[in-house]
């Protein structure tokens, strides 16, 4: 039986077979008689709606961002992108839970929380500063200085905080603190005599595990949308929160089979809920540290292991050994065969013990930490410092290597960021407070000018003109920044409020304080003489007056 001829490599000393079959045809992955038969006539490929496909290139030649390429190199980088709500009600009860524990445990945390609290709360809170006028220019002094009266006694321990616990500084200093550990803070107003003092109006501070993230519930009919325990209308806005009756992991809760699964609906009015919002149509917050939070965990990890192994390499450690390798030698056993305890040998220090016969020690010396664990742990705490927003030398204690300029390029840096911070607290949570306030001032006859007569619940908007003066820093470098601020001051280009605003004081207090201290010096007879530079000049001008007169 013959078979058909088909086409062979060359092989030495032989012609190749012809093949009795068109290659090229059979090697075209389309119908032969097809493409003949459009080929023939002119044509034929446009009116059947046949054109060629044109190859798209490879990938790596395509016009693209880089950032958007798929490889081996970055294919664990997430290409999908959800919505700020959907990420946040994954990631924010684990994430909060884990800051939570880095600001108990981990000490670069505590001081960072301290940090926060320090620089933009500060040792005295935000300073109110009443700021209603009669005319333009013209201040109404009795009616500031009732407000600002008013709101001293109302900031008192005992008086704005429900619970009677904290007074006006303790509460701005645990609502950004919140903010900074768990992203967000929460409050509750109270009304009435449930506030329990003169004003009608009281706060409550809430934990925030207190509003359930858990609870989603989609648009139906009339019935708002709920998003991770916030009610939102249909543009977004909250129109009441749903606590849990209380905390989910109190004892009391889990003890005394109480259900906290409860929850209360109140009314948006009622709740002072904030956060830092970093997308738009965000509903929730995300603890500060997010971004930071997996390097502190891995450094605290590192050090740990180093501490471990400096002790393991500081002890008189290491094995027992024999020359026929018997085990019998470095062990005690009982007549029964059991081994109750091997040689072992304690690591006091200075002392020496003796080795039974034929008992080798051979010595165990991990060598770590290496020179290089003072440079890796920088290089960390750097891009820790980066994620928190703080500058490295503040976070680490570290000030070796730090020159001047560069210490105060990096403290002025971090100066701006932490007052970007105080401006949103003071505007999303100071100003919801005094405006409470001042509204149950009014109502209940708590701001009174020096005849008696109270301030009018009628001029509710002239009143609520104030201003927040927050912490400030000193100087870097006191005499020449002084003297740049006296230098613009007498060119024009600064005023002394503005000057005084920034040592965060008011120029109207400082100029008060001023002259009662010069009132002082007088009534007591006391002199001060003036400084040396002033004096000459005093001298020099009284000199030549006198020169210009005699001539």
């Amino acid at each position: 039986m013959k078979t058909a001829a088909v086409y062979d490599p060359v092989v030495e000393g032989h012609a190749p077979a012809l093949a009795w079959h068109d290659t090229r045809r059979v090697s075209t992955k389309s119908s032969v008689v097809l493409g003949k038969w459009l080929q023939q006539r002119p044509g034929a490929q446009e009116r059947a709606g046949l054109t060629p496909v044109r190859l798209l290139p490879p990938a790596g030649a395509r016009r693209n961002y880089a950032a958007a390429q798929v490889n081996r190199l970055t294919q664990g980088w997430s290409t999908v992108s959800a919505s700020a709500n959907s990420d946040i009600h994954r990631s924010l009860d684990a994430v909060r839970a884990r800051s939570r524990k880095l600001a108990n445990d981990d000490e670069y945390v505590k001081k960072w929380l301290a940090m926060v609290t320090t620089n933009v709360v500060g040792p005295v809170g935000f300073r109110f500063q009443a700021r209603v006028y009669d005319t333009p220019g013209k201040p109404d002094t009795l009616a500031n200085d009732a407000i600002e009266s008013g709101w001293t006694r109302f900031c008192k321990k005992g008086v704005c905080d429900v619970t009677g616990r904290m007074g006006m500084l303790g509460l701005q200093q645990m609502a950004i603190k919140a903010a900074a550990r768990d992203g967000e803070f929460l409050f509750q107003i109270v009304r009435g005599k449930s506030a329990a003092n003169a004003f009608g109006f009281a706060l409550q501070a809430l934990d925030i595990d207190r509003l359930d993230t858990q609870l989603n519930k989609p648009a139906e009919g009339t019935a708002n949308a709920i998003r991770m325990g916030v009610e939102l209308n249909a543009y977004g806005r909250p129109v009441a929160y749903w606590l849990k009756s209380a905390h989910p992991g109190d004892l009391y809760q889990a003890t005394s089979g109480v259900q906290g699964s409860r929850h209360q609906r109140v009314p948006a009015e009622d709740i002072i809920h904030e956060f830092v919002a970093d997308r738009p149509e965000q509903v929730r917050g995300m603890p500060w540290a997010h971004a930071a939070m997996i390097r502190l965990n891995n450094l605290g990890g590192y050090e740990e292991a180093a501490v471990i192994a400096a002790r393991v390499g500081a002890s008189k450690m290491g094995f027992f050994t024999t020359p026929d390798g018997q085990g019998e030698v470095v062990s005690t056993s009982t007549e029964d065969g059991s081994d109750e305890s091997g040689l072992t040998m304690d690591a006091d220090p200075g002392v020496f013990q003796s080795l039974p016969e034929g008992v080798k020690f051979e010595a165990f010396n991990p060598d770590y930490p290496t020179a290089m664990y003072a440079d890796f742990v920088k290089a960390n705490l750097r891009g820790i410092a980066s994620g928190l927003g703080v500058a490295y030398h503040a976070l680490a204690n570290d000030l070796e290597g730090v020159s001047f300029s560069s210490i105060r390029s990096g403290t002025l840096e971090e100066r701006d960021a932490w007052m970007l911070i105080q401006e949103w607290f003071a505007s999303s949570f100071l100003d919801r407070v005094h405006a409470e306030f001042m509204q149950h001032a009014l109502v209940f006859g708590q701001l009174t000018m020096p005849n008696g007569s109270a301030l009018p619940l009628t001029k509710l908007d002239k009143f609520s003109a104030h201003i927040w003066q927050p912490r400030r820093w000193e100087w870097v470098d006191p005499r020449a920044d002084i003297e740049a601020d006296v230098t613009a001051m007498e060119k024009g280009l600064k005023s002394p409020q503005s000057i005084a605003a920034k040592l965060g004081v008011d120029y109207e207090d400082l100029m008060q304080d001023i002259k009662a201290a010069k009132d002082l010096r007088d009534r007591l007879g006391i002199v001060i003489a003036p400084p040396a530079n002033q004096q000459q000049a005093a001298t020099a001008a009284g000199a030549a007056a006198s020169a210009a007169t005699t001539t």
